[in-house]
């Protein structure tokens, strides 16, 4: 299973990564390896609660991004 996963990086220095088709899964860390790594095992431990709660685990967001020049 594949999502999609958007990194932003951190105020306080760091990133942190949000999954758009898992309503409230985030996570973060200091470099964008650690943050993916952070955030694979949050989508885990996200799809093993829906798993336990019964509920199917969502489909990736199809999610197109684009840069404006203005």
């Amino acid at each position: 299973m594949e999502y999609t996963v958007i990194l932003h990086p951190a105020e306080e220095g760091g990133y942190w990564g949000e999954v758009p088709a898992l309503e409230g899964c985030f996570s973060q860390g200091q470099t964008v390896e650690e943050t993916i790594s952070n955030i694979r095992e949050a989508i885990e431990s996200h799809l093993i609660a829906l798993k336990e709660d019964g509920k199917q685990a969502p489909k990736d967001q199809t999610m197109v991004f684009s840069h404006i020049e203005i």
